[in-house]
């Protein structure tokens, strides 16, 4: 396959210049290695027999090698990161480690804090995926200002239900059909089969117990449900006795964070207060939503026709909705992560309000972002963004809704309405 230029790369141009080793983490197959060979002299991957053995008995002439020098999935011998923060702090060179890894090591770990800049990379945005000509920059819409909105997309709401089910993994962007299933079945399957065990360590004593669970949460995609709904839906499909403990449902929640594979979005509250925003609930999301609409057995008429599928689970809208809403999220975290900003969403308490996206500058001002499964834009689908206006005024800098229409255009009362394919970095 031919490398596609990502997001991530523009990130890496600003700071190899400068530092002296960078970490790469994200789910198995987002591009991580494919993006870090290109740039390295010397490559180690650890997930290689021949490599780990060098590595557990001569570090230090790995990590003399010819830089920059690749590590690949390095938690496979976690020592490594020591040796590697030592040759750091002897003043090692700009540009001289990278590492890659599909899970993150126990929190017993040791920091590299001031050291080594870790970067998560996710699955291809839709911009990087080259289906429009993106024409509605995150960057200049958190600048403020408000600016003129403009451009015009082909992409159909089937075309946007095939995106979904297509997913970002680069290696899957060329199958289609059974052969892209079959994949997709198989990613699944090595999480739970063998990941657990390689990546963590862990042995999973009822794996059929793990996939209810993590098909509730395929279920759950795009809402907050509390875990304890979430765990009684996957009991639905064996019956009691078939439900994980609580226990077991958050020990699983925790692994799959660990794996890269459950990708949440944490809750915020319009305050400037940080404690404050740490009992909002997160909002459901896996690693791609191909992976969640594979779990529930979803292909494009089903999920045209709004056909049930999965175990149940309340929310509001469809299930496409849902996935539009996850796509469009890993979209814009993939833009907010070049643009330096966070990407949170907000949901009242008492759930009269909620925004789905909010993109927030270092400084505490944001633009809120609204998702809707439609091509047209009504006053009713603005009426959450207006409410955040009220309540933080000139700390809102720009109001946004990402649609399936062909336009993108700002509507009289200043919201900016952007088809999801034209929305980029």
């Amino acid at each position: 396959m031919t490398y596609q230029r990502r997001s991530l790369d523009d990130v890496l141009d600003q700071l190899l210049p400068q530092l002296p080793a960078i970490l790469l983490e994200g789910a198995k197959g987002v591009g991580k290695t494919s993006t870090a060979e290109r740039r390295a002299a010397t490559r180690f991957h650890l997930d290689n027999p021949a490599d780990l053995e060098l590595a557990r008995g001569d570090p230090e002439r790995v990590l003399a090698s010819k830089k920059p020098v690749l590590i690949d999935e390095w938690h496979r011998y976690p020592a490594i990161w020591d040796a590697m923060k030592r040759a750091v702090d002897h003043n090692a060179v700009a540009a001289s480690f990278f590492l890659t890894g599909s899970a993150s090591p126990d929190a017993g770990a040791h920091s590299g804090a001031g050291r080594i800049v870790d970067l998560q990379m996710r699955p291809l945005a839709l911009a990087e995926r080259r289906l429009s000509k993106p024409t509605v920059s995150l960057v200049t819409l958190l600048q403020g200002g408000r600016g003129p909105i403009q451009g015009a997309s082909a992409l159909t709401l089937a075309d946007y239900t095939n995106e979904i089910l297509r997913s970002g993994f680069p290696g899957l962007r060329n199958f289609w059909g059974r052969p892209l299933r079959e994949s997709l079945d198989a990613y699944v399957s090595r999480v739970i089969d063998r990941d657990f065990k390689a990546e963590l360590g862990r042995t999973v004593r009822n794996p059929s117990a793990l996939r209810r669970w993590l098909t509730a949460y395929a279920a759950a995609t795009s809402t907050t449900a509390s875990f304890e709904t979430i765990r009684k839906s996957a009991g639905t499909a064996g019956g009691q006795e078939s439900m994980p403990t609580k226990v077991s449902g958050l020990s699983y929640r925790d692994a799959l964070k660990r794996l890269w594979i459950v990708d949440p979005v944490p809750g915020w509250r319009p305050t400037r207060n940080q404690f404050g925003r740490l009992d909002q609930p997160e909002k459901h999301h896996l690693a791609d939503p191909a992976l969640a609409a594979r779990l529930l057995g979803a292909d494009a008429p089903k999920l045209l026709h709004d056909r049930p599928l999965g175990p149940p689970m309340p929310r509001d809208g469809t299930l496409l909705g849902a996935l539009f809403e996850s796509l469009v999220t890993l979209s814009v975290r993939v833009y907010a992560q070049a643009a330096e900003a966070r990407v949170f969403h907000l949901r009242e308490k008492s759930g009269r309000h909620e925004i789905d996206l909010i993109v927030e500058r270092d400084d505490g001002r944001v633009v809120a972002i609204e998702v809707k499964l439609a091509a047209v834009v009504d006053d009713r689908d603005v009426r959450h963004l207006h409410y955040l206006a009220g309540q933080i005024k000139d700390d809102l800098l720009d109001m946004v809704i990402v649609t399936t229409g062909a336009d993108a255009y700002r509507r009289q009362d200043g919201v900016a309405v952007v088809p999801a394919a034209l929305l980029t970095t």
